[in-house]
């Protein structure tokens, strides 16, 4: 039996519970307290999970309900909390792992077959994340989350009338569910019309709603502004969304600058490489701002017979997360310490966590976000890797990154100044990759692709050393999963031509254009 809390231990816990909803870490610290005075206290270490997880640490999370879970390892909750948290932190597997304990736990509870088919569909176990949502659903036909979750695994899959009509079924019984009409306003290829806008305008001016969901709301409201005509107030509204979803995330434009500079100066010089000259032939990784087409190119190489997409892979940053924290020295300062057979070792570790993607076709892609800034380190692990960098007209990439409400990652997106900022960096990176390394790196340009699909394709593929295949030429007919939600039903469209979105904006994106000249990203105006 565990001993009784003090009087004092007692008294923090209680306050704890009380600043958990607004105040997540003034929580966490007064429930660090509690530990310093307790520290198996089970409730302090969930709680304290809870808090860590809701300001997106998960790897602290992970640890505090591994502790919690040595007293209580049966409790289904906790199982799913601790499984949540490691899918988060990068660590799927054995997320997977207590994800499933809990269904066996409880199999009559729907909010744990909603995060076991949340987590399989992240996975792209496309067809046990349905089966999982539909036992959520069958627990509790009215579970908005899993409603929603299926929803979005029919947009994932292209199954876009049947995830409009999920998201509407949510919006009959609950008008203003801010995820629903925000799932609507990612498809994209729909329009909303004068009513959903009348019913967005309604729910955004709620004062009751969390922050999120206002965000959220302001999104698909500008979104229906835009569908409408009404440009103007839509740019206002993005201004003023964006504004409060940068108050909540954190962006450190001096420092994302400084470690472009430090990757530049590391691989200038001469960096030590893997002896395998073949190993990574596997691999194709595609490199991109956000909303630049990568989605596309991604679409295109999966719909050749040799090729999986595997969408945003997360092993690549976990390989470098992992040396970094082994060397003890920030990345890229070690890099230079490397030797060949470091190089080998990690571009072994890569293949290994990346081996699921190869089961049934011999290559595959790897689109995380962060590539853009590990081509160097990839292509010494992996030398017979190649590199698409897909590149956009700059305004049009910032302006879209500026009309989609991304998660914390993103923090360049919610100012225009910093997207621009972050998108010079992005070119001048890439610039470098493609000059240092032009046998592995083919920069592939968006408007090229639209223009003359097929001549572009063939490059591609000739670049890839792939024959070339008339499926890439319909890849919008390819049925896969496609995790990256604004893309999701536009691959599945022919390819369209006029795709550029600024020209109804007019002189309010003068600001943006001038930046971008500025930073020699942009060609003068004419």
């Amino acid at each position: 039996m565990r001993p009784a809390l003090s009087p004092v231990a007692v008294r923090l816990l209680a306050r704890a519970r009380g600043e958990m909803q607004s105040q997540p870490a003034t929580a966490l610290r007064t429930l660090q307290s509690v530990l310093a005075l307790a520290p198996d206290c089970t409730d302090a270490l969930r709680l304290a999970g809870a808090a860590a997880q809701m300001l997106g640490n998960h790897g602290a999370a992970a640890d505090y309900f591994r502790r919690a879970f040595s007293a209580t390892p049966n409790d289904p909750a906790l199982n799913m909390a601790l499984g949540v948290a490691l899918q988060e932190h990068g660590e799927t597997d054995e997320g997977l792992l207590y994800l499933r304990h809990a269904c066996e736990l409880a199999p009559s509870s729907a909010p744990a077959w909603f995060n076991l088919g949340e987590a399989l569909m992240a996975q792209a176990f496309v067809a046990e994340s349905a089966s999982a949502l539909q036992r959520a659903l069958a627990v509790d036909p009215r579970y908005t989350p899993a409603q929603l979750g299926l929803a979005r695994l029919q947009a994932s899959l292209g199954q876009i009338d049947s995830a409009v009509k999920a998201f509407r079924d949510v919006l009959q019984r609950d008008p203003d569910n801010a995820t629903a009409w925000f799932g609507l306003s990612y498809l994209n290829t729909i329009r909303f019309d004068a009513g959903d806008a009348a019913r967005l305008r309604h729910a955004f001016a709620r004062k009751d709603l969390p922050a999120r969901a206002h965000n959220l709301l302001g999104f698909a409201l500008a979104k229906a502004l835009e569908d409408q005509g009404e440009y103007d107030q839509a740019f206002e509204l993005f201004r003023h969304v964006n504004a409060e979803q940068r108050k909540q995330v954190k962006w450190d434009r001096v420092g994302e600058h400084d470690r472009v500079d430090a990757i530049l100066r590391t691989f200038r010089n001469d960096v030590a490489t893997s002896p395998d000259r073949a190993s990574g032939r596997e691999l194709i990784q595609i490199v991109s701002l956000p909303r630049s087409g990568a989605s596309l190119v991604e679409q295109i190489l999966a719909s050749h017979p040799d090729v999986e997409g595997a969408n945003e892979l997360k092993a690549m940053p976990q390989v470098m997360d992992g040396e970094t924290r082994k060397r003890g020295k920030p990345f890229p300062s070690w890099v230079a310490d490397a030797t060949p057979a470091d190089w080998q070792r990690l571009g072994t570790e890569y293949l290994a966590r990346t081996a699921r993607w190869r089961r049934t076709k011999p290559r595959f892609t790897d689109k995380n976000l962060v590539n853009g800034y590990l081509v160097g380190t990839t292509l010494a692990m992996l030398p017979g890797a190649r590199v698409v960098i897909v590149r956009r007209d700059p305004v049009e990439t910032c302006f879209a990154c500026y009309r989609q409400c991304f998660s914390g990652y993103a923090g360049f997106a919610y100012d225009l100044d910093e997207m621009a900022d972050y998108c010079i960096d992005f070119i001048r990176l890439t610039r470098f990759w493609r000059d240092k390394y032009p046998d592995r790196v083919f920069e592939l340009e968006y408007e090229k692709l639209i223009e003359e699909p097929e001549s572009t394709i063939r490059r591609l593929l000739d670049f890839c050393e792939l024959p070339f295949d008339p499926a890439c030429l319909a890849s919008h007919e390819t049925s896969r999963l496609v995790l990256s939600a604004p893309s999701a039903a536009q691959v599945r469209q022919p390819l369209h031509r006029n795709t550029a979105r600024t020209n109804r904006y007019g002189d309010k994106l003068n600001p943006l254009r001038k930046r971008l000249r500025d930073g020699g990203v942009l060609a003068p105006a004419q």
